[in-house]
């Protein structure tokens, strides 16, 4: 079965057993060579570690059942996306309104600043520019991002 085929059986898969968890989504499903099945899980308040252990051992149970790896052999984590993770979906967006984010343009040139809003089709920073420490407030449309991803502020 290609690669495709059988990240889009196991999303299925997921998000059959999410369908009771509406707090919950699947962010990225990734397979290496070696059959080891990463999945990505993130909740609008973030997601506890038990309910990845259990969403785990649930998705180990229905890929098994599935049998979409000869033999059977894979093996499976099951995860949030960390903060060296960029935000991909909408939802996730909307959770970090309020967070410090860095925004790489598709020019290769960054925007960083606090995320103010986000809508299906751009996101909007405020900026800190200069010494003077002005506030600039800037609209990015989301077809213009490379990637965007949530600083680590102490």
């Amino acid at each position: 079965m290609a690669n495709e085929q059988v990240i889009t059986s196991i999303r299925e898969h997921a998000d059959a057993m999410l369908a009771e968890y509406p707090e919950y989504f699947v962010v990225d499903i990734r397979i290496k060579p070696t059959n080891n099945v990463k999945l990505f899980v993130d909740g609008d308040s973030g997601v506890p570690v038990e309910k990845l252990v259990s969403f785990n051992r649930n998705l180990y149970a229905r890929l098994e059942a599935a049998a979409l790896f000869p033999d059977n052999d894979f093996s499976l984590e099951v995860s949030s996306p960390g903060l060296d993770e960029p935000l991909k979906l909408h939802r996730q967006f909307v959770k970090n309104i309020g967070r410090k984010v860095a925004v790489t343009l598709l020019d290769g040139s960054e925007k960083e600043g606090t995320l103010l809003a986000a809508t299906e089709g751009a996101l909007t920073i405020e900026e800190t520019i200069g010494k003077k420490k002005e506030k600039k407030t800037t609209d990015i449309n989301l077809n213009e991002i490379k990637h965007t991803k949530v600083c680590i502020v102490f």
